[in-house]
């Protein structure tokens, strides 16, 4: 047969150093065009794709790079553990792994820094830790953060990305959206500022509290922002929902947010919102 006549070709010792040398986890796809992008062009980028436009999301470190001073921001000294009130036997394992693969301790960074001069108290939440889920830590520093603003006389930021309360805690978690809630009471009667910037994804209870309560609410293009998905809504209510219902374009037109801004702005928005706000 013609087949058994078909030598198998074997890789040259020239093709083999190619194989070699190709670096592994250097790319990334994006999930919106398709494309296969070199990962140091996202990040020299701002994390966007230079062929889509599509936004990715940013770690923790990454933000505070693009939105405050350099040598400006320090890290409130408050450190508490993650508790296990559930007693799941995975979800620590499963915390020390994450700790591992993001550097973080937990999905929220709270600190003080300055955004060209003016400084602020800062929190920024990171989707790469359970989703950005708030338990009782996420919580507890949120609740820190605001009282912090009010005892320092700050403005108050938030980035926040998150599925929403963390199941892993049960009704602890739930409690933080009162809690965090009842703190920026304290805050609006102080008589301060604070602006809530909504990345993508934002749900659940980081929706149903802090995320929605602020005095300016900001978003990045094409965020996903809600309490539930699409799906549970439509099985809900028994209807069919508007196509892109809850992406920040449709909930600027809503008047849910006060302004869709562009990663590259983010930065001298906030600044010029916090002078206009300090002279009022």
């Amino acid at each position: 047969m013609i087949v058994d006549k078909i030598k198998k070709r074997e890789p040259s010792a020239k093709n083999k150093k190619a194989n070699i040398d190709i670096p592994v986890g250097k790319w990334i796809k994006c999930e919106k065009c398709n494309e296969i992008i070199y990962k140091d062009t996202i990040k020299e980028n701002l994390s966007i794709c230079p062929n889509c436009g599509h936004y990715f999301r940013m770690h923790i470190n990454k933000r505070l790079e693009t939105i405050i001073d350099d040598g400006t921001y320090k890290r409130f000294d408050f450190d508490i553990e993650t508790t296990n009130p559930l007693k799941l036997e995975d979800y620590p394992k499963k915390l020390e792994t994450l700790r591992e693969k993001t550097s973080l301790k937990e999905a929220v960074a709270c600190g003080t820094g300055k955004i060209n001069g003016q400084e602020v108290v800062i929190c920024i939440m990171d989707s790469g830790f359970l989703m950005g889920s708030m338990g009782i830590v996420v919580g507890e520093k949120i609740t820190y953060s605001i009282e912090q603003a009010i005892k320092l006389k700050l403005p108050l930021i938030i980035f926040s990305v998150s599925g929403g309360a963390r199941m892993q805690e049960g009704i602890i978690s739930l409690m933080q959206m009162a809690k965090t809630t009842a703190a920026l009471t304290k805050l609006d009667e102080a008589g301060l500022l604070y602006i809530s910037v909504l990345t993508d994804p934002t749900y659940g209870g980081v929706t149903a509290s802090f995320a929605s309560l602020g005095d300016i609410i900001l978003a990045e293009p094409g965020a996903m922002i809600g309490f539930a998905g699409q799906r549970v809504i439509e099985q809900t209510i028994g209807e069919k929902l508007p196509e892109g219902f809850q992406t920040a374009e449709f909930l600027l037109e809503h008047g849910f947010i006060d302004k869709i801004v562009e990663r590259k702005d983010l930065k001298d928005t906030l600044y010029k919102l916090i002078l206009l706000n300090s002279k009022s």
